[in-house]
């Protein structure tokens, strides 16, 4: 199955200064991905807090561990340690320290359906370390300016909206063993875990995983062409493809096997030829 992450730039004319896409994110869930973009030039530190969870490794095996489907959704506080042995259990994401409140720094950004934002702590504004959350709703009294609110929003869903309504339409558990899709309150931190079934029991296989991937995909000039960079998925195809117009028909530019690292590729189009870019990942 393909993954897609698209970033499309006009070469029509070739610019002495870099274009850049921004840091391009995709949740994978159990009913299907979701495209993010982050706001890393308005929320420069929180965008870097949460990248930096990314690439540490922190939110591999991570889980959404509170729903609510008029509310939001929260994960990046929990993962399962060894999943997929006998010995496998949730733990903690160990947490590096605290951050800055951006509420107010660059374009404000609402709390309202399909963003994303960071949890952090009742009455203490710079507080948000791991976790995070999507608006399932226009949230806006998340906005108010006192210290149990002043939520930063970082990113929104550009992709992916349909996955984020799958959420909406779980139930609170009402006691049957058979149950599917439901919202069981195992008490605080776990008041609102949400549940594939069948039954409140927690199983790997009901527990509701979410894999995070970024690629931080950017365009330059460089001697009279255009490179293209894009931090790799580890493991998986990468695939660089342009087109000169729409409707697309793809070209394949480059196609590799991703290293986890930054990668770089240059195209030199014909004076005056428009090109248009996508980077592909095979999953």
């Amino acid at each position: 199955m393909c993954r897609i992450y698209v970033l499309v730039v006009s070469c029509g004319l070739l610019l002495s200064s870099s274009a850049r896409a921004g840091i391009l994110v995709q949740f994978r869930t159990v009913f299907g991905d979701m495209e993010v973009e982050l706001f890393d030039k308005d929320k420069p530190i929180t965008v870097k807090n949460f990248v930096d969870y990314v690439r540490s490794g922190k939110y591999r095996d991570g889980i959404i561990h509170r729903l609510n489907p008029t509310f939001v959704i929260q994960g990046g506080g929990y993962y399962v340690a060894d999943r997929g042995t006998t010995n496998a259990n949730i733990t903690f994401v160990e947490t590096f320290p605290p951050i800055k409140n951006e509420y107010g720094s660059g374009t404000i950004y609402s709390n309202r359906y399909g963003t994303i934002a960071m949890a952090k702590s009742g009455g203490d504004t710079n507080s948000a370390t791991s976790q995070w959350f999507f608006n399932l709703a226009d949230n806006f009294f998340l906005d108010a300016r006192d210290t149990n609110n002043y939520f930063t929003v970082f990113g929104r869903i550009i992709r992916g909206t349909n996955v984020l309504n799958a959420f909406r339409s779980f139930n609170y558990w009402l006691g049957g063993g058979t149950e599917t899709n439901i919202i069981v309150n195992y008490g605080a931190p776990f008041a609102e875990m949400p549940l594939l079934g069948p039954g409140p029991d927690v199983t790997e296989s009901s527990i509701v995983y979410v894999d995070i991937t970024l690629l931080n995909v950017q365009v330059r000039t460089t001697n009279s062409a255009w490179e293209i960079s894009w931090n790799s998925v580890v493991g998986k195809t990468n695939r660089v493809q342009f087109t000169t117009n729409f409707p697309p028909v793809w070209s394949l530019l480059v196609k590799t096997n991703g290293t986890g690292a930054p990668m770089k590729v240059t195209d030199r189009p014909s004076p005056g030829d428009r090109r248009f870019y996508r980077v592909i990942v095979d999953y």
